[in-house]
């Protein structure tokens, strides 16, 4: 049964400008994600290896900015924090219009990478703030369809404005992106600021934090869900087109189908699912990723070029119903899991397990995916059952991961 649109709806005409914040942002990254390489490239005299060594610096350097603000949303609220990202991002790309020096380039991308980390570190403090109890699965899930489709778009955007081959396309694309985080900050200042209540009980800081097992655990199933989102750039396009030799446009149906799978589907899928116990949801996330892998191992031993083309469109198919089941309910039972006087640094180490496999994945998965299919494949799957496992543990010991979708 689906839930009625006005379960939504009110909420989102209060808050129209948080969700075109997100909108704005989600096209600025899609914009330039996919060109970030080539803009260096063509405007700066560095090599590939010295901007890819560049851009690997300031990720990992970035890792600790999201757990490090944790403390000053929860005494200041998510609003500052989360524009003082914006305005970090914003003098980020401003700064690529500079550089052309490998030290330039990484103190820039630093602040861009950190200023994303505290992004989402506080994106999961205001949407629970924002979204009544019952409500949360399907804010989550529409944020998550605006922003899939915003990379769609910006994507779509790059690609067109690439294809022109001139200079100054590339730095206005940079330009775009550094007003699009100028106009989320101004946006923001319509938004609430949460904070917690006076008088709640935020004692014991970060220690407490992380001798809180049961969320430990919650954490740990995090970073096996972002492993298996990371493979959708990484991992599948790579395989179908280097590996299996399938022509260049099947990478591109891939992106597509999944854009068009989440960004259209996802509202559709939380409204069957509500009433169902959050936990197994997330193991039937977790199945639905191994079929696919098992899918893509499949496409290995086919012949038939047509055939073959199938079997990953279907494991592409089977993949993104893993990411629709799994990312709006991580997210919730993450945010609900976690006390109102400490959820800032709660939700910072949760994203933390996010940014980590984010730093891992593209070494750990080419890696894998040079020494064979099975490798990588049957890896991914080992990934998946250990997420199912975690996701049934924390079901018995997390609260929030027993409740059912909606509130039901």
């Amino acid at each position: 049964m689906s839930i009625p649109d006005h379960t939504v709806r009110p909420s989102i005409a209060r808050h129209g400008r948080f969700v075109a914040a997100i909108i704005i942002d989600s096209i600025g990254t899609g914009v330039f994600v996919p060109v970030s390489m080539l803009y260096f490239l063509a405007t700066t005299p560095l090599t590939l290896v010295q901007v890819g060594a560049a851009l690997t610096t300031a990720g990992l350097l970035a890792l600790p900015a999201g757990p490090l603000v944790g403390g000053l949303v929860d005494r200041y609220g998510a609003k500052p924090v989360l524009q003082a990202a914006n305005l970090a991002q914003a003098l980020g790309f401003a700064g690529y219009l500079l550089v052309d020096q490998t030290w330039q380039i990484a103190i820039f991308a630093w602040l861009n990478s950190a200023g994303r980390a505290v992004s989402f570190s506080c994106y999961g403090v205001t949407v629970t703030a924002l979204a009544a109890p019952g409500r949360r699965e399907r804010w989550f899930g529409l944020l998550g369809s605006v922003r899939n489709l915003g990379y769609a778009l910006g994507g779509l955007l790059s690609a067109v404005a690439v294809s022109f081959g001139i200079h100054g396309i590339y730095a206005g694309i940079v330009i775009v992106n550094a007003l699009s985080y100028v106009t989320a900050f101004v946006l923001m200042r319509a938004v609430p600021n949460v904070r917690p209540e006076a008088g709640q009980d935020a004692a014991g800081g970060w220690g407490r934090v992380l001798q809180d097992r049961r969320y430990l655990s919650l954490v740990a199933h995090q970073l096996c869900f972002a492993i298996s989102l990371f493979a959708l750039n990484i991992a599948i396009p790579v395989y179908a087109v280097d590996v299996l030799g399938l022509p260049g446009w099947t990478a591109g149906m891939v992106f597509t189908l999944n854009t068009l799978m989440v960004g259209f589907g996802q509202g559709i899928v939380l409204g069957w699912l509500r009433g169902r116990i959050r936990s197994r949801v997330l193991v039937a996330g977790h199945a639905c990723f191994a079929v696919g892998y098992l899918l893509f191992l499949t496409a290995d031993h086919v012949a038939a070029l047509a055939l073959a083309v199938c079997v990953v469109l279907l494991g592409a198919g089977s993949y993104t119903f893993g990411e629709i089941l799994g990312g709006p309910i991580t997210s919730t039972v993450a945010a609900e899991s976690a006390p109102d006087a400490l959820r800032g640094r709660y939700l910072a180490l949760n994203q933390l397990a996010v940014t980590v496999a984010g730093a891992v994945a593209p070494a750990a998965l080419s890696g894998l995916l040079s020494t064979g299919a099975a490798a990588i494949w049957l890896t991914l799957v080992g990934v998946s059952v250990l997420g199912a496992t975690l996701a049934t543990t924390i079901g018995r010991v997390v609260p929030a991961a027993r409740s059912r979708i909606g509130g039901v």
